[in-house]
């Protein structure tokens, strides 16, 4: 009798000790997954001070080239037209988005896809935190880390991460790297027709040659200049003006 009594206990204590492992995958899934949400957080909180050391396109092009061009600058180096002339070209309403430009997604969605819809935030968290590419994973991530970014940086600070790390010609990487290459001059001292036709190059940086336009280059210039002006006199470039 006392076995059989007995018996019911052992069954239960068996079922138990086979849940265990499952329990313990579960939580240590969990504490990677927050483990890497809480450094994703810090890696961005953390740049939003410093200087982000390279990213994945530069390394790429490293070891694609043996060598790239890079040199960060201060916004404040930067000179204003070069500034605007890459917001007009690339996000004309920058200043009025929290990171997704609505308006712009459904234009490039009703184009079939001919035209981006990404804003400059979007561009910035590929540059520095994720790859490039057309992948649904990385569209995903960038969709939860650009919220983040608009939430903690400054607007200012999106602007100058991302004129010293996009790619702005074969191996160039950074608006003073381009303004040097390509005209011999630094960034502050860029005018608004160079500034325009470094911004066209942006689409597609390792076919465009800033010093050598093409003349679709050259009618692009003009109207980014045009767009420049634009956005100065109707307020959307208040928000990184000083």
């Amino acid at each position: 009798m006392a076995t059989r009594a007995n018996s019911p206990r052992k069954k239960k204590s068996g079922r138990k000790s086979r849940a265990r492992p499952g329990i313990r995958l579960r939580r240590l899934l969990w504490r990677a997954v927050i483990g890497a949400v809480a450094f994703v957080v810090a890696l961005v909180l953390l740049f939003s001070v410093l200087r982000p050391p390279t990213t994945h396109t530069i390394l790429s092009e490293q070891r694609r080239l043996g060598s790239v061009e890079r040199d960060w600058v201060a916004l404040s180096d930067i000179a204003p037209s070069m500034v605007r002339a890459v917001v007009a070209a690339e996000d004309a309403n920058f200043c009025r988005h929290w990171g997704f430009d609505v308006a712009a997604i459904r234009a490039a969605m009703n184009s079939g896809g001919r035209r981006g819809g990404s804003t400059i935030s979007q561009q910035v968290v590929k540059n520095v935190f994720l790859w490039q590419g057309r992948s649904w994973p990385r569209k995903a991530l960038e969709a939860l880390l650009t919220p983040l970014v608009e939430l903690t940086w400054s607007k200012r600070r999106i602007l100058e991460v991302y004129l010293n790390v996009a790619e702005m010609g074969e191996g160039v990487f950074g608006v003073e790297a381009a303004a040097r290459k390509n005209f011999g001059v630094s960034a502050r001292d860029l005018n608004a027709q160079q500034a325009a036709l470094i911004a066209t190059a942006l689409p597609d940086p390792r076919n465009r040659r800033p010093g050598r336009p093409s003349g679709w280059m050259q009618r692009r210039a003009a109207a980014i200049v045009i767009g420049a002006a634009t956005i100065a006199a109707d307020g959307r470039a208040n928000c990184f003006e000083d």
